[in-house]
């Protein structure tokens, strides 16, 4: 029997069985199996002999337990360890994950997922419905201390907010497997995007034995138990992660690299390096002084395209003197972005005037008061601004900026404060280690700082929920009671143009209230050697699957 012919009798198995649970389940009427993804090798391309990886992870991972991951360096090493319910194709589209199949109520709020027979974690051990069900309520249960717990809480499940408050116990959670293979969740509101958000790494399965028994040594190498495509087999902090195929995970007769190791290289210039003598197969970036130069010698492996993600500042709205709306204003219009984005970054970055990038599917960002003018106009109002705050030759504005260690952050850094110079403003540059970086904004410890978001999932609300009260990423600790009122709203809205107008307001309190100055929106630029094949170049979230990849002899 041919492969094609093998796929579609497999294919046919799971229709059958899901038309199976149809039966028992009255209220479920819509069936969907999306085609699955893996990794694709084009006819005629040899495979090389040794199928092994080598990343660039920018910085070591605060955390590689998927629910206390916070920022891209643990999500691109959890996304190999772990996997949850669903996965992205190259081009961002869901596809099955852990579970081969799913179904919906009529209401949009009854989630049922059919678990594959195959799902296993790497001690051989079968993923189960109740293995869900303890990622979900570990996830939001306040002992774990997820900074992600938000995450859950914002796709409506039943109790989440409260359990997040410490108002109901875990166990109340609207999530439950039942049987081995079905597990269900009860949305409280139809979320209209609610099955992209179960790519993210918070609603990854976690094994509760391997918890139970190692305690927060769990995540430790011989310790780890995971259910992606790889596990872990070697962690030198600040040198290196080494995963290796899992050869329990269900998938694994379609994964072709049999070892990925990520190595946290800060610097710009070490990492070209690295690149240069074959040391790294793939960079997280492309330092900027060197772009145009690698687009004339090497062009074929500069890849470049839009991302959804935006690059701000955060401004400390609880601390003098940021808690003043006219200095927060002053110094997000003082910022010239089309400067920064075509004289200092260079690659493609577009100026962000509002929070949500323009990649984002099915939204346009509104124009803003402070997007209609001209930088010089900005200029002048941020001059009128600071003097109506008290500020001037004879009170000089003092702020500190934070930022991770970066030598792109500094450049950006020093340009900004070159950029408030002429308001009278005298900056101080504090470069920080990644995690004490995330340990000043998560205390409130910082003035201003640097920020950068990447979408969660392709839909607008992944941008500005950041900004409601008492999200667990909110770092300007913003609060604005219209505004949390309207992304409620656009929970509740029936159609797309509803939410967007809803959206579109948000954005406004934004610009009006300026918690934080987005400066420009992202591109993805790495630098990925030619006989790395399967590389996910439209996928706009940035999302690489290492098990979708593969090494091309050369």
């Amino acid at each position: 029997m041919t492969i094609a012919k093998e796929k579609q009798v497999e294919r046919n198995t799971i229709i059958m069985k899901c038309l199976s649970m149809m039966a028992a389940v009255a209220v479920m009427t819509v069936l969907l199996i999306p085609a699955s993804n893996a990794a694709v090798v084009p006819p005629g391309v040899k495979l090389a002999n040794v199928q092994e990886l080598v990343r660039d992870n920018g910085v070591e991972p605060a955390s590689l337990d998927p629910h206390k991951v916070e920022g891209t360096p643990g999500g691109h090493i959890t996304r190999d360890l772990f996997e949850g319910l669903v996965n992205q194709d190259a081009d961002g589209n869901i596809v099955p994950g852990q579970a081969e199949s799913w179904l919906v109520s009529d209401d949009n709020k009854v989630f049922t997922f059919k678990i594959r027979d195959s799902a296993r974690w790497s001690d051989g051990s079968p993923v189960t419905a109740h293995d869900f069900v303890y990622g979900f309520q570990r996830a939001v249960d306040p002992s774990t201390g997820s900074r992600y717990s938000w995450y859950i809480e914002k796709t409506t499940v039943i109790n989440a907010s409260a359990i997040i408050r410490g108002e109901k116990p875990a166990s109340a959670l609207g999530v439950k497997a039942l049987d081995n293979r079905t597990f269900q969740i009860t949305l409280e509101q139809p979320v209209p995007y609610f099955i992209k958000m179960l790519a993210q790494h918070t609603t990854f399965p976690t094994h509760r034995a391997t918890i139970e028994k190692y305690g927060d040594e769990w995540t430790r190498p011989g310790k780890m138990v995971s259910n992606g495509a790889y596990r872990l087999d070697e962690w030198v902090v600040n040198g290196k992660i080494v995963l290796k195929r899992n050869r329990q995970y269900w998938n694994d007769k379609e994964t072709i690299i049999n070892q990925v190791t990520f190595l946290p290289v800060a610097s710009d210039s070490a990492k070209l390096h690295r690149y240069k003598t074959g040391e790294l197969d793939m960079t997280d970036t492309v330092p900027l002084e060197h772009y145009k130069n690698l687009m004339k010698t090497i062009p074929e492996q500069v890849k470049t395209s839009p991302e959804l993600g935006t690059y701000y500042y955060s401004f400390n709205t609880t601390r003098p003197p940021l808690n003043d709306v006219r200095v927060r204003k002053a110094l997000s219009y003082a910022i010239n972005r089309s400067a920064i984005t075509d004289y200092i970054l260079g690659q493609g970055q577009k100026p962000a005037y509002a929070f949500t990038p323009e990649s984002i599917n099915g939204f346009t960002p509104p124009e803003t008061s402070f997007s209609k003018l001209t930088q010089q106009e900005r200029n002048q109002k941020a001059a009128q601004l600071i003097r109506e705050a008290g500020y001037g030759p004879d009170k000089p504005l003092e702020v500190t900026i934070i930022y991770n260690t970066s030598e792109a952050h500094k450049k950006l850094a020093i340009a900004i404060a070159q950029m408030w110079k002429p308001l009278g403003v005298t900056v101080k540059l504090e470069n920080k280690e990644w995690k004490t970086f995330l340990d000043m904004k998560r205390n409130n410890r910082f003035e201003i700082a640097r920020g950068g978001w990447m979408g969660d999932y392709n839909e607008a609300s992944t941008m500005l929920d950041l900004h409601t009260t008492g999200h667990g990423q909110n770092d300007a600790r913003f609060s604005n009671e219209q505004y949390d009122e309207l992304m409620k709203k656009s929970r509740r809205a029936e159609t797309e143009k509803e939410r967007n107008a809803l959206y579109s307001r948000a954005e406004q309190i934004l610009a009006e209230e300026m918690p934080v100055a987005p400066i420009y929106q992202y591109v993805n630029s790495r630098l990925v050697k030619p006989y790395v094949g399967g590389y996910p170049i439209n996928n706009v979230e940035g999302t690489i699957y290492t098990k979708d990849l593969y090494i091309k002899e050369h």
